[in-house]
């Protein structure tokens, strides 16, 4: 697929289809993920996925609040998206080296974010990235440990209706050229 096609047709989904997915598709889109740059180097991010059909059921019915639940029904799989702590943005003497600190680990996941959602719609696959959820389930259910930034989860599946496209900014009220 032509990649300003498969960015443009790209979409937050709220209403999925029963399907299934394959851990090799999952595989394939953490593949795409991890080519994203990430400071030096350091790779700092973590997939938790959700993939058999009672865990996505216990992930949805426990970790996510109601609008999150109603708007994932059918969803084949959850990525549980992470980082390490205090790697990105941060010299070995653990001291932050400018005042985004952690914020660099966020800004990297969310580098190899864009690259999963895009490699999900050229697979086939729709997605919900959703930010609000219960933390300390995801945390207590899937043993992810306190050393790990949890950003999101990121709900995976067919989409079941083709969403316009949201109206975008013009570029001259984003950017400015000196």
């Amino acid at each position: 697929m032509e990649f300003l096609k498969l960015i443009e047709e790209r979409r937050s989904i709220r209403a999925y289809r029963s399907s299934e997915i394959s851990k090799e598709d999952i595989e394939q889109m953490i593949y795409a993920a991890q080519q994203a740059p990430s400071w030096k180097n350091s790779q700092t991010a973590r997939y938790y996925v959700v993939l058999s059909p009672e865990a996505v059921s216990n992930v949805r019915e426990n970790c996510l609040p109601s609008f999150n639940f109603e708007r994932t029904a059918n969803a084949s799989a959850f990525i549980i998206t992470a980082f390490k702590r205090g790697i990105s943005g941060f010299a070995p003497d653990g001291a932050a080296t400018d005042e985004h600190g952690n914020g660099w680990g966020a800004y990297d996941l969310g580098l190899q974010n864009q690259n999963l959602l895009l490699r999900a719609r050229e697979l086939g696959y729709d997605t919900l990235i959703m930010g609000l959820r219960r933390e300390e389930k995801l945390r207590g259910m899937l043993g992810i440990p306190e050393d790990e930034a949890l950003m999101s989860v990121i709900a995976v599946g067919k989409r079941a209706a083709d969403p316009e496209k949201p109206q975008r900014k013009e570029i001259k009220e984003i950017a400015k050229f000196f």
